[in-house]
């Protein structure tokens, strides 16, 4: 599986012309195109046809671009699937997800509407019974069919459906957001963590990105681009763990190594499962050098 950055992943509102020409300039590492919470009902057709157009124009680059229709019990989310499908972006959110039988019929729609291979499946995390179901829902991963790669936790949702409070440090949701975590390492899937909605508290937001990193997450959603910088800091890789990366992957590359399980390198015993997660944090480095 081909490694790519999800640091910051910034929310563009479909019917917004003016964000979705600004979102160009802007050092995110993808773009949900919104056409579901952040589009009223008057407006989402307008939306698709935006957001259509600007993923078939490839106008982010090597930006990592997303549409998130709207749910399937909705007028739209049918005909939103079928029209991103066709303009083939990297993927397609799908919100509301609460079994995996969700996954598996979203991924039929898109093979029937002609999705190339490359557009993979997203899927929010958000409700109750998608929080019992985590482990069932991200199993279908195991599945190259279902095309899932990467779940997007819907914190807000989740406090709204359960009626917990968000307080600082998000204790109340804190269960439900390790399980998805391990979930999502158990099946080889990404992780992406919910938005936070006070985008003038810049200490806030620096503590809870550097509460997801901690947690596993892989980046982190966003409403405001003035959050992307914090993000991109908090979830790369810094340079002593890359240079410390590169020493392991150096060490166990030794010919005279190649059979050894454990070694030691400046004092400390690591083992071939450093390796592997040495050679991800140097993928993730040159992913995040190439988008620079």
């Amino acid at each position: 599986m081909s490694i790519r950055p999800r640091r910051s992943i910034l929310y563009v509102p479909g019917d917004n012309g003016r964000a979705l020409e600004k979102a160009r300039a802007l050092a995110a590492d993808g773009f949900i195109l919104d056409l579901e919470d952040a589009v009223a009902p008057d407006a989402k057709l307008l939306a698709r046809q935006s957001v259509v157009a600007a993923v078939a124009e490839r106008r982010y680059g090597a930006r990592e671009t997303i549409v998130r229709i709207n749910d399937y019990n909705t007028p739209w989310g049918r005909e939103d699937l079928a029209a991103a499908a066709a303009a083939g972006p990297d993927a397609i959110l799908i919100p509301k997800v609460t079994c995996p039988g969700d996954i598996m019929h979203a991924a039929k729609d898109l093979r029937e509407a002609g999705a190339p291979d490359h557009t993979a499946l997203w899927a929010m995390m958000e409700t109750p019974i998608a929080m019992l179901n985590a482990d069932s829902i991200l199993r279908t991963a195991a599945d190259p069919a279902s095309r899932l790669s990467v779940i997007v936790m819907g914190t807000n949702d989740i406090a709204k459906e359960t009626r917990a409070r968000l307080t600082p440090g998000r204790a109340s949701i804190m269960t439900w957001l390790s399980t998805c975590v391990v979930a999502a390492r158990a099946y080889s899937v990404e992780i992406i963590d919910g938005v936070y909605n006070d985008f003038s508290d810049a200490a806030g937001f620096r503590q809870e990105c550097l509460q997801g990193r901690d947690l596993g997450m892989d980046g982190k959603s966003l409403i405001h681009p003035n959050q992307i910088a914090t993000c991109n800091e908090i979830f790369a890789p810094p340079a002593d763990e890359i240079l410390w990366a590169s020493k392991v992957i150096s060490a166990f590359s030794a010919p005279e190594n190649a059979e050894k399980g454990v070694l030691q390198v400046e004092g400390r015993m690591v083992e071939r499962l450093h390796a592997e997660m040495a050679r991800r944090t140097m993928q993730i480095a040159e992913a995040i050098a190439a988008l620079a």
